[in-house]
């Protein structure tokens, strides 16, 4: 995963640079918590700690941002231009948008080093604080607080299904595995409401809530847990009836997407993005788009993520090095298999005249 960012060569520099940092990190730290062995923890806050080198720290002279693919990642590079152009005044430098691909891939880019700034997935946020030395400091919001959600189970407003129970045998779609809203949160709550997920029914990973959706709604699955927020802009969007789609059941609120940086900025810079974050007001159209938020809340891994990682307790899925392994190869599969079926849905039907090769 990390030479589908950087490279081979790329690679092989960044490793070079880091191995020597991070064994003198790891002789200095006497706590580190679930933190990968290249970060610390001494002020037990479950985030990376600054570099207590200062020559470790990072000043680049341009920002890289990224927000989580829950959603077409072109859609959001859009979304969020008048707010990196605020970012770019504010700060005295560039910032570029990078799109992302996966909730692997973004992980992956800030624990490189080509990732500064970055809206994660609420699940995803965990694994990015542990192994990419991640620290969030943000969630989007209204006036009163920040935003939350929920995890909603949606089918069609025409099918039978009148509880979770009735969805054994069916064809249920989580979104990706390192999900919390679409899979690990499942997980968790669907067996006390009668329902397993991989034994009353097989896991479909549809790739992302905006895939989850529209595939409920086509009827290409009988049901799929997403998060609410991404459900309402979808409708508010256009891109589907609300009266089309019935929430069968929903959750506890839990806390959306983090903004986080990259633990090594310079603390001057670090200090001036917060700054930044908190001063800005989000434009009509931005407003519009987010779901009605109009503005950054503080928010801490500590406090506010403490229901994610219960989560991840009651399903047995730790944060780990492997478990996010495991996860980008279940995300590579799933989205190999969708290329395979889209390919299929192109191709001829056997039979069918191919055009004449024209003359040269």
């Amino acid at each position: 995963m990390i030479r589908s960012i950087l490279g081979a060569a790329g690679l092989a520099i960044t490793l070079g640079a880091w191995l020597p940092a991070a064994e003198a990190q790891q002789a200095a730290c006497s706590h580190r918590g679930a933190l990968d062995d290249a970060y610390c923890d001494e002020d037990r806050d479950l985030t990376a700690d600054p570099p207590q080198d200062p020559a470790r720290f990072r000043d680049p002279s341009t920002l890289v941002f990224a927000y989580t693919p829950v959603e077409d990642p072109a859609l959001y590079a859009n979304q969020f231009r008048p707010f990196l152009e605020h970012l770019t005044a504010c700060t005295g430098k560039r910032v570029v948008y990078f799109q992302v691909t996966s909730n692997a891939a973004q992980v992956e880019a800030m624990r490189s080093g080509r990732l500064h700034i970055a809206g994660f997935s609420t699940g995803p946020t965990a694994f990015a604080v542990n192994l990419a030395g991640a620290v969030p400091f943000a969630v989007k919001g209204g006036p009163e607080h920040y935003e939350s959600y929920r995890v909603q189970v949606l089918v069609r407003a025409d099918s039978p299904f009148q509880s979770l129970t009735d969805l054994k045998g069916k064809r249920v779609a989580h979104t990706s595995a390192t999900s919390n809203s679409g899979n690990l949160a499942p997980r968790a709550f669907f067996p006390a409401q009668g329902l397993v997920p991989d034994q009353d029914y097989r896991v479909v990973y549809s790739g992302g809530h905006d895939r989850s959706v529209m595939g409920v709604n086509a009827g290409d699955y009988d049901a799929a847990p997403v998060a609410s927020d991404v459900f309402g802009r979808m409708v508010g969007r256009g891109q589907v009836k609300g009266e089309n789609i019935r929430v069968l059941w929903q959750s506890a609120p839990f806390p959306t997407s983090s903004f986080a940086l990259a633990h090594d900025l310079r603390p001057e810079l670090a200090a001036k993005i917060h700054q930044c974050f908190f001063d800005y007001r989000f434009p009509e159209a931005m407003r519009r788009d987010l779901g009605g938020n109009d503005r950054f809340w503080p928010a801490t891994y500590l406090r506010d993520w403490e229901p994610v990682r219960a989560v991840a307790d009651a399903v047995n899925a730790p944060y780990t090095r492997a478990n996010f392994d495991a996860e980008a190869r279940a995300e590579e599969a799933a989205a190999a298999r969708r290329a395979q079926q889209r390919q299929q849905q192109q191709a001829p039907a056997p039979g069918t005249p191919q055009p004449a090769a024209r003359p040269q």
